[in-house]
């Protein structure tokens, strides 16, 4: 990473904290109209299945086929949550599981601070919510973990033009916030705020949450090697991202609520069903019931009593 990029991600880090920062105390005194929380949430929305639906599930594993167009449409919404451009998005993803809580994984809270008591697990855990964004970030070798996206001609234009995007982020709410006070200045400001730094800190935290709180916390029933953990109150809010154990134990599932009772909290997968029966997408992977069984960790073994 050059001292440039480290410099972009740490502004891309702060300035939307500052801007969260700010907005509670405009907050407080009352300075936030109905237009703000609805920019907020619904940039929030569409941003967050550009990245769960399309960046994750689509783009780095393949859990459904769908068209181009949809494809890029995707592509273009996981960029407006301004996480780093898709090729490079997906390579670092693709390398997390090639390495995943091992030397090489570019955000484990566990690789290389092992042994560390509680700073270590402190300075893991930061880490993998927020360290290595200014370390690893865009380090995957994208021809080798997604050379299917960079030989892709259109993929690879939004890529290579995320810091346009990016703008696009910002821009959207502003102009949302002046259409819908009328034309306002102040419409427009509190709109940028809102439904643009506000949401893009909220959706970062979240998403980093399942690097660094889905690797140390939680719950785990399938035998699997590495350290990832279903975390239930993150599920909504990562729109089903936070059953990160089923995730890593099936990687490809478009669904990652596994249980019943965490298929009502996986609105990722809720969406590509509904994708599905319109005719949009095709092929879905799931998990069949007989093969999660398969995975699921043995039992501890009953004491044996021992020998007088």
């Amino acid at each position: 990473m050059t001292r440039a990029q480290r410099y972009i991600n740490l502004a891309a880090v702060i300035l939307p904290l500052l801007a969260f920062f700010a907005a509670i105390v405009l907050l407080w005194n009352r300075v936030v109209g109905w237009h703000d929380l609805v920019l907020l949430g619904v940039l929030y929305v569409a941003t967050g299945f550009g990245i769960t639906v399309g960046f994750h599930r689509m783009l780095t594993h393949r859990a459904f086929q769908t068209s181009k167009t949809m494809e890029r449409a995707f592509a273009i919404l996981g960029s407006l949550a301004v996480q780093g451009s898709v090729i490079q998005w997906v390579s670092d993803h693709r390398k997390h599981h090639a390495h995943t809580d091992e030397e090489g994984d570019p955000h484990s809270p566990h690789a290389g601070f092992a042994g560390g008591g509680i700073r270590g697990t402190l300075r893991g855990l930061f880490h993998a919510h927020v360290g290595w964004i200014l370390t690893e970030e865009g380090g995957a070798n994208r021809a080798k973990y997604a050379k299917d996206l960079v030989e892709d001609r259109a993929m690879k234009r939004i890529s290579d033009n995320f810091h346009w995007l990016v703008a696009l982020s910002l821009a959207l709410p502003a102009l949302g916030g002046w259409a819908l006070t009328g034309g306002t200045l102040k419409g427009a400001l509190t709109g940028l705020l809102w439904g643009g730094f506000v949401r893009i800190f909220l959706l970062h935290h979240v998403t980093w949450s399942i690097n660094s709180i889905c690797h140390f916390f939680g719950t785990r029933r399938f035998d699997v090697e590495d350290h990832s953990t279903n975390v239930f109150w993150l599920a909504l809010p990562s729109f089903g991202e936070a059953w990160h154990h089923n995730h890593h134990t099936f990687p490809r599932s478009a669904e990652h609520g596994l249980a019943r009772w965490e298929k009502f909290m996986d609105p990722s997968a809720a969406l590509i069903r509904v994708l599905e029966r319109l005719g949009l997408v095709w092929n879905v992977v799931r998990i069949t019931p007989e093969r999660q069984a398969e995975k699921l960790a043995p039992l501890p073994s009953s004491r044996t009593p021992t020998s007088a």
